[in-house]
């Protein structure tokens, strides 16, 4: 499935943007280098939203407990989390931010469950 998620103008180097319009949420970032990347919102290790965390280096560091997530692969840098984050595909038509959503059942933290 494919959604308009936002536009590349509403997107700050450095930060994520979180889109509540999916279950689960996913962030979308958009890394220094002028790259747009698109995982599931929820660190797998507890909730939090990785939209709030710290990103460089193509990575996301969780702002609760430090786990960080490589963007390109969703897989898990550095613990305590074990569990990749899904990751999106983005496409950007003009200044529109198209995801297509990853048909992978998503890794939830304990006691998270999608409606």
């Amino acid at each position: 499935m494919s959604l308009k998620v936002c536009r590349l103008s509403e997107l700050t180097p450095g930060e994520g943007l979180r889109i509540e319009s999916v279950s689960p949420p996913i962030a979308v970032f958009l890394t220094d280098e002028g790259t747009v990347h698109a995982i599931d919102d929820t660190c797998t290790h507890q909730d939090a939203s990785l939209a709030a965390g710290w990103v460089e280096d193509c990575k996301v560091e969780c702002p609760l407990h430090e786990s960080s997530f490589c963007l390109l692969t969703g897989q898990v840098d550095q613990p305590p989390a074990k569990q990749p984050v899904r990751v999106h595909t983005v496409e950007i038509h003009g200044d529109d931010v198209v995801v297509e959503l990853s048909k992978e059942a998503p890794n939830l933290p304990p006691g998270v469950t999608v409606p």
